[in-house]
């Protein structure tokens, strides 16, 4: 186990090397929606927490810290994506340890965006008609703790993006690692990789067209052609995050972190953050995300600062099960930022 500790940092500055961002291939990923954070406690941080994430949002960030749940929990979120777009994100994740060290946990989020007028070639003003997209996800987890120190996590995720009469499918990998040290586990590493899957392809019937047959004097029939479409791969990205606890008190925390992502094709992410926990019942958290060699034109939406704050409440005094409401904010270089709202069970 000790060799495992001294070779996460060499493997992750390796790994960073190899998996290097290319802003040359910006945009050719596809399924999108798995870059978008739908929990507020880390969307609080702006997703610069992969060293220290815990719980079911782990299942999101770096389900290593899957395992550091106390017994079981269950999360439930609403996203306001880019507040005036009518574009929303829902979420349900259910987390329960297994054993001495590992916990088990399923996570499904479903990208709603709202109906749009059904149009064809001969009624391009639409023939009343609506359909809604459907941009829909789940993951099984699996995660262990060694002794307090290393936890090692996988996630298999099922990618499904579908309209009414075509489809698009994939399943993709997510692992992660998180290791814990000092007199007071005021240390925290982590090293996640995401979103490494099968490449995805639209099918279905609406990808074919009648025309008449090339004999079409002699035998006059029609003929169903099917235009295949092209694959596109996953927004695969690698995370590499770092974090210091100034335990104040007996209950109080001061976390500083620090965070750089690595994304396969688009620029490499930096950033960091701030979180203030008051025991249990309360924590406050800032975070800050910024693209590296990025101009204001082809920055992603959401760069730039972020906030939220976690108010718990157990149901009977010294009780371990709590309930908890979770926000988080951050602003966009369009619309009027990302709203995230959630509510956590813990046993």
């Amino acid at each position: 186990m000790k060799k495992l500790y001294y070779l996460v940092l060499p493997l992750s500055l390796l790994a960073a090397t190899a998996f290097a961002g290319n802003p040359d291939r910006q945009g050719e990923a596809g399924a999108g929606q798995l870059l978008i954070n739908p929990w507020a406690r880390s969307a609080g941080l702006h997703s610069m927490n992969t060293s220290s994430v815990s719980g079911t949002e782990a299942m999101y960030l770096n389900v290593a810290g899957l395992a550091r749940i106390n017994k079981m929990q269950i999360n439930l979120s609403h996203t306001i994506y880019m507040s005036g777009s009518d574009l929303f994100l829902n979420a349900l994740a259910f987390g329960q340890r297994i054993g001495k060290g590992g916990a088990f946990g399923i996570s499904l989020v479903s990208f709603n965006l709202g109906d749009f007028d059904y149009t064809t070639e001969d009624t391009p003003e639409g023939t009343g008609a609506t359909f809604s997209p459907s941009y829909f996800n789940m993951g099984v987890s699996y995660s262990h703790r060694f002794d307090n120190k290393v936890s090692v996590g996988a996630t298999v995720k099922f990618v499904n993006e579908s309209l009414s009469n075509v489809s698009a499918r994939a399943v993709a990998l997510d692992a992660g690692v998180q290791y814990v040290s000092g007199e007071q586990d005021n240390f925290k590493f982590g090293i996640s990789l995401r979103n490494v899957g099968s490449r995805m392809r639209f099918a279905g019937e609406g990808l074919t067209k009648p025309r008449p047959n090339p004999n079409n004097e002699a035998v006059p029939y029609v003929v169903s052609y099917y235009e295949r479409s092209a694959a596109y791969e996953l927004p695969s990205q690698l995370s590499i995050g770092m974090s210091y606890d100034w335990v104040l008190g007996s209950t109080n925390r001061l976390s500083v972190l620090a965070n750089f992502t690595s994304n396969a094709f688009s620029r490499d992410q930096i950033g960091g953050g701030v979180e203030f926990l008051m025991g249990q019942n309360f924590a406050l958290r800032v975070g800050y995300k910024g693209e590296l060699d990025a101009d204001s034109v082809q920055k992603t939406l959401d760069n730039g600062l972020s906030a939220g704050f976690s108010a718990g409440f157990p149901f009977k005094k010294d009780s371990s099960t709590r309930l908890s409401l979770d926000y988080a904010y951050r602003t966009t270089s369009l619309f009027n930022g990302i709203h995230n709202i959630g509510v956590r069970l813990d046993f």
